[in-house]
């Protein structure tokens, strides 16, 4: 115990004499938490409209206000010439155009039903879809509230409809903020990123300097200097983690659900298994920009796919696969079901035992793959 006890404060030393580390232990999740929120947000806002009215009439006009008045279109153009709309198209001036027919009023007075045409620039496919579902939405709401109001002010007696209410309720994320759901990905990225690169440039950097060599002709076991190598990141990792959720329940007053003790156990077995990652590149690694390549390859498709940007379930068979052999999917998981759904030990207990079943793995590796020369 007094070998290792002199090995982690020797790479605690180390540590604070990086001029950059220390810093970056406070700053970094602090500047994560500030900008990455607003900054990643995949909700699609602001969708340029033109607007093809070959009727106006009061009926078409109070359509138009009611797609200014939602918060997911900006109303670029209003026109009577299809073609100039499709030319805003070409411009990128539009992403979709709403085309009104001349007799929309005559209909939808006589024949309470009325056309319109949709036609949404699909270069961007998600902003397409997702726009063209938005105004369906509207239109569809709109068209409604005139039936109704049709109905009351027709002289013809009008049969009784029975009619449904919906009212929805939304679960764990009322407001439908984008913010609330990225927020706990964020913190698994930045621990990722942290603990996962910073340990494999760890031991390559003491092969360059010629440190390496004095461990090696040392008693020291290859158990406490790797375990030496660990400890440090893994208090990084906590400091890192509390910061974050510090700020983030400060700016946002978002907390866990489910309490902070969940939260630090599944913290603790990630950032274990993740660190004991990054040494065994380091193991593997002759120099730091090999480490570093190495680092930034395995990370960067472990965070592509760990659901962070797109849903394991929507991406293809292969890739889902490959999800679940990730270790950080698995984190993400615990992590937004303890802050959001407020999940217990139970909930999290079948990811949790595989995140712990990386640990093991990777850290066995990392010893076994250290050999003293």
């Amino acid at each position: 115990m007094g070998t290792l006890k002199f090995l982690i404060e020797k790479e605690f030393k180390q540590t604070m004499r990086n001029s950059i580390i220390p810093k970056l232990i406070v700053g970094y999740p602090i500047m994560v938490m500030l900008i990455f929120p607003w900054a990643i947000n995949f909700e699609v806002k602001d969708i340029k409209v033109s607007i093809v009215d070959h009727n106006n009439s009061a009926y078409s006009q109070r359509l138009i206000q009611k797609v200014d008045a939602s918060k997911y279109f900006i109303v670029n153009n209003i026109t009577a010439n299809y073609n100039e709309a499709i030319v805003d198209i070409e411009k990128a001036d539009a992403d979709i155009i709403l085309e009104i027919q001349p007799s929309f009023d005559e209909n939808m007075v006589k024949n309470r039903t009325a056309d319109v045409m949709l036609s949404a620039n699909s270069v961007n496919g998600t902003r397409g879809l997702l726009g063209n579902a938005y105004l369906s939405q509207i239109l569809n709401d709109y068209s409604s509230e005139l039936r109704s109001e049709l109905a009351h002010t027709s002289m013809m007696p009008q049969k009784r409809m029975s009619a449904i209410n919906i009212i929805p309720q939304y679960k764990f994320n009322e407001n439908l903020d984008y913010k609330v759901f990225m927020i706990p990905a964020l913190m698994v990225m930045m621990v990722t990123l942290i603990c996962g690169i910073l340990p494999a440039l760890n031991i390559v950097s003491e092969k360059e300097n010629g440190t390496i060599e004095q461990i090696n002709v040392t008693p020291v076991n290859k158990y406490q200097f790797i375990l030496a190598k660990l400890i440090p990141y893994w208090i990084i990792g906590f400091i890192i983690l509390s910061i974050a959720f510090f700020v983030v329940g400060l700016l946002y007053g978002i907390w866990p659900a489910g309490g902070f003790l969940p939260l630090y156990v599944g913290s603790l077995v990630f950032i274990v298994g993740i660190s004991g990652f990054g040494l065994i590149i380091s193991n593997y690694s002759e120099t730091l920009q090999q480490a570093m390549f190495l680092a930034f390859f395995f990370i960067l498709i472990i965070i592509l796919l760990s659901g962070l940007f797109t849903p394991i379930a929507s991406m293809p068979t292969w890739a889902q696969v490959v999800a679940k052999s990730n270790p950080l999917s698995y984190f993400m998981e615990i992590m937004r079901m303890i802050y959001l759904k407020g999940s217990s030990y139970s909930g999290i207990a079948a990811p949790l035992f595989s995140l712990m079943a990386f640990a093991v793995g990777f850290n066995t590796w990392a010893v076994l793959s250290y050999r003293k020369r």
